[in-house]
């Protein structure tokens, strides 16, 4: 039996990642709101303009998540995580790992895009 999954089922829960208010850089992997906010090394504000819906290579669809320049670190670390954060309803949304940087206070650094997917049923 074939296996289907409507567009718009899988965009309703990409939709929800979109819905993320503030990017945090961390040092580790947060599991939780409190843990991304004590490992936060940088931060900016998100807009609904910051993300694009669309297929995914291979079948499902796709979340791009537009990068981010000139963020200032507000601690010294190893920055190796990216936390997507719902400020309003105080959520830990998605977190990725991003190549391993060491920063320090006060100095700039980028974050590049990323497209998280959700793939088709097989």
């Amino acid at each position: 039996m074939a296996k289907y999954a409507n567009p718009l089922a899988l965009d309703a829960a990409l939709a929800v990642v979109a819905g993320a208010t503030r990017l945090l850089v961390t040092t580790g992997a947060p599991a939780s709101l409190a843990a991304a906010t004590a490992a936060r090394l940088a931060e900016t504000a998100l807009a609904p303009g910051d993300f694009t819906l669309g297929d995914a290579p291979g079948g499902g669809r796709r979340l791009a998540v537009a990068g981010k320049a000139g963020l200032v670190a507000l601690a010294s670390g190893t920055a190796d995580h990216v936390a997507l954060i719902d400020d309003a309803g105080q959520r830990l949304l998605h977190v990725t790992s991003c190549a391993p940087q060491p920063l320090l206070a006060g100095v700039l650094l980028d974050v590049a895009g990323w497209d998280f997917a959700i793939t088709a049923p097989v």
